[in-house]
């Protein structure tokens, strides 16, 4: 069992002064493979002190000095990929493929932000006055368990191009991608106080991070509940917000589609990271008179995904990251049932021959209505919604009958028709014929799914205030 207890604070590993301690499971044996000690408001405390100390000197950093941090980090995470592709998989059970992908991502995120830096303007003249951008502040950084070092990455690369120091809380169930994430940090050799790290609970260290008068940012990736928590918080003393939290998001395949390639993404949709993923297009819309043959392909899709150990290749679907979740899915797997919903594949209970690990079959249920709990509520699960419509107006209504607007999907054969229908979804991003992932745009939702946005320019300029010079 490994053991975690430090932080990364101003340069140095550091003893956690907490006493709780949290043990973490494998989700696919089901066995204690982490013990990793909680920080307290004392430790967090030293980490604001650091970030605060450190930022007066790295806000005025020139543009290349923080295009060559960027590189510096990219190329210590790199150095150690296998390792937290490792992690990754034994954490929180994601494919090794999912794992190879998230963290090349996290540590590809710092050449893009160099890139992003080679044609942004920190100066500018707007009508008679001349506009510089300055850094926002100290930022704190908190986030999920579901993508730890590609959500803590995109916003610490954010962070460093535009010249702001930054304490990042990650979720305290990834205490082995934190630990190699800090060891990455610390071979990049940033001045000291640019980079802190604290490991513990939120519920703990939230209120304090959220609030203390030094922080003058928060970047936030988790749920929408913990989200709004939050920006009340944050509100008192006015700090700047991006706010990346759930979704529900709508797959919209269009009568002209292709079904035979369109339904088998939609599945892959939604079943992605095992079904742990904001963006999961979990309510697929159908054109009504296409349901019977939707419906033979998506079971056939579903009947064709493995479910088992992560780190076998010849698995799709690995377990949900801890008990918690387990139970939580096959709750609303339930209500789905009690609802009057037609379960298509799946149900309640783990796959055959998954008697450890938090194994969820893969489901689907047709017949759904927008009014049932597995309609409007985020699962973050492998479970699949089916809704159809007559009309594309109805299409459209159904789309945006929700409280959140995070992503959203279409499949069509007629691009213009799809560009069309894209503008009146109501999502942050709308893919049409794709799963695929731009980092140069930006990302983030209306409505309940968040505040701002993460990538590219977009994610440069949410860390930093423009400030008006009149002569």
């Amino acid at each position: 069992m490994r053991i975690f207890n430090q932080n990364y604070v101003n340069g140095t590993f550091i003893d956690i002064l907490g006493d709780e301690v949290l043990f973490l499971k494998n989700p696919t044996t089901e066995e204690v493979i982490t013990e990793v000690r909680m920080s307290t408001e004392t430790d967090a405390l030293k980490a604001i002190e650091s970030a605060k100390n450190a930022m007066e000197h790295f806000s005025q950093t020139t543009v290349q000095q923080r295009k060559s941090y960027l590189k510096s980090l990219h190329d210590a995470l790199t150095e150690k990929m296998d390792m937290l592709k490792e992690a990754t998989v034994e954490e929180y059970g994601a494919s090794e493929q999912r794992a190879l992908w998230s963290n090349q991502y996290a540590a590809d995120i710092f050449l893009y932000f160099q890139n992003v830096l080679d044609e942004f303007e920190f100066e500018k003249t707007v009508g008679n006055s001349r506009v510089v951008m300055e850094p926002v502040g100290v930022t704190v950084i908190l986030t999920a368990w579901n993508s730890s070092a590609g959500s803590i990455c995109v916003k610490l690369a954010a962070a460093i191009a535009a010249g702001c120091t930054v304490i990042i809380k990650p979720s305290e169930f990834s205490a082995q991608q934190t630990q190699i994430l800090m060891e990455c940090f610390h071979k990049a050799n940033l001045p000291s106080g640019v980079i802190n790290v604290i490991n513990g609970r939120g519920a703990i260290l939230g209120e304090l991070l959220s609030t203390h008068p030094y922080i003058s940012k928060i970047c936030f990736t988790g749920s929408t509940q913990v989200g709004q928590i939050i920006a009340r918080n944050a509100s008192n003393s006015m700090k700047r917000l991006t706010l990346e939290l759930s979704g529900k998001s709508p797959n919209i395949i269009l009568e002209d589609a292709d079904l035979e390639t369109a339904i088998p993404m939609a599945v892959q949709c939604c079943f992605q990271n095992n079904g742990q993923a904001c963006i999961a297009g979990s309510r697929l819309l159908v054109p009504e008179k296409l349901l019977p043959e939707v419906k033979k392909i998506v079971v056939k899709s579903i009947e064709a995904l493995k479910v088992g150990d992560p780190r076998n290749p010849k698995n799709d679907i690995g377990p949900l990251a801890n008990e918690k979740q387990f139970i939580r899915v096959q709750n609303y797997i339930r209500f789905g049932i009690e609802e009057g919903a037609e379960l298509l594949i799946g149900g309640e209970g783990k796959p055959k021959g998954n008697t450890k690990g938090y194994f969820v079959k893969p489901t689907a249920f047709a017949n759904v209505t927008s009014d049932m709990v597995i309609a409007k509520e985020e699962i973050f699960g492998p479970v699949l919604s089916i809704l159809t419509y007559r009309t594309e107006e109805e299409a459209i209504s159904i789309a945006n009958d929700t409280v959140f607007g995070l992503h959203a999907f279409i499949s069509s054969n007629d691009i213009d028709k799809a560009n069309l229908m894209a503008k009146r979804i109501q999502a942050g991003r709308v893919s049409i014929n794709t799963m695929a992932h731009d980092p140069y745009a930006p990302f983030g939702g209306f409505k309940m799914s968040g505040i701002g946005r993460e990538g590219g320019i977009y994610g440069l300029e949410a860390q930093l205030e423009p400030k008006a010079i009149l002569i």
